[in-house]
């Protein structure tokens, strides 16, 4: 019997997420015979059961396509905001699941998005969640989705500024995004050459630079 699986990307947009659609769906369909839908927006479109068809050739010229074509939001079910209160929605998610006959439900996102769906799993459902976020700060994973471009892109953008510091005879500081982790600044500042790098994990003065 032919298994029906959902599929949403929540949080940021990051470089990979029409790929690891794209990916996912191909082989759900192609080698498992699994049907496909998505939920656009997030856990948004999930809790308004808004829902794209994606077979056919919905996923076809999408690997090389920016962001997501399910779109995506910031919205999480567990902490919906509501007139001053904090409200957990996780009920919404399981009816929406069953009216819709899924036999699992897949979350592409970051920290908050796997909190989200720990909560749905608990509540019953069936949940794989695969790490997305350009910051590599997701507890357990090797290497999230869409951290191996930031690092590229930062790569190049330091680089660029090597040949102003020489001309200018300047000490120029780059900060790069990461919020606790350093992996993206560590992963830049070893490939563009960087003197000194600093990142949360390891403890500095910055008086002793001076």
């Amino acid at each position: 019997m032919s298994k029906k699986v959902g599929i949403l990307t929540a949080g940021s947009d990051c470089p990979g997420l029409n790929a690891t659609i794209r990916g996912f769906g191909k082989a759900a369909r192609n080698t498992y015979n699994m049907s496909l839908i998505g939920f656009r927006d997030g856990f948004r479109g999930l809790m308004a059961n808004q829902t794209i068809d994606l077979g056919g050739d919905a996923l076809s010229n999408v690997l090389t396509a920016g962001g997501t074509i399910l779109g995506t939001s910031r919205d999480m079910p567990n902490e919906i905001q509501d007139n001053g209160e904090v409200l957990d929605k996780t009920s919404t998610v399981v009816d929406v699941y069953h009216e819709n006959d899924l036999d699992a439900l897949v979350c592409i996102g970051g920290r908050k998005t796997q909190k989200a769906a720990l909560k749905m799993k608990e509540a019953g459902l069936n949940v794989l969640t695969l790490p997305k976020s350009a910051d590599n700060n997701v507890p357990m994973t090797d290497v999230t989705i869409g951290f191996d471009t930031a690092k590229y892109i930062a790569t190049e953008a330091i680089d660029r500024l090597h040949s102003t510091a020489l001309s200018n005879h300047r000490i120029i500081i780059v900060e790069i995004m990461g919020r606790e982790v350093g992996w993206l600044t560590l992963g830049a500042g070893v490939a563009s050459g960087a003197d000194v790098i600093l990142i949360p994990e390891i403890p500095y003065q910055i008086n002793i630079y001076t």
